[in-house]
């Protein structure tokens, strides 16, 4: 039997690209109140703080796609009425 992993199933792939996206979020948010409030005066800051917002941009348009891909593949449950599922969607 093989073992369970993170990238198994589609749920597993979605919540990975969704931690992307908040760890992104968090280090865009640090470096722009460090670019406010330290002005560092290094050559190479103005071209490295941007990077976490890029990072974030492209995990949330990731964990977008992933999510409706998730969404779009999962089958209604079988003991409810198709129209509360549609309702629901």
């Amino acid at each position: 039997m093989a073992e369970p992993g993170p990238f198994r199933s589609d749920a597993s792939v979605v919540q990975l690209a969704g931690r992307l996206l908040c760890w992104s979020l968090a280090a865009a948010m640090a470096s722009a109140a460090a670019d406010a409030s330290l002005h560092p005066h290094l050559s190479w800051w103005g071209a490295v703080w941007p990077l976490p917002w890029w990072s974030a941009s492209l995990a949330a348009l990731a964990w977008t796609v992933l999510r409706a891909r998730e969404k779009a593949h999962r089958m209604p449950p079988q003991d409810s009425a198709r129209s509360d599922w549609e309702q629901a969607a």
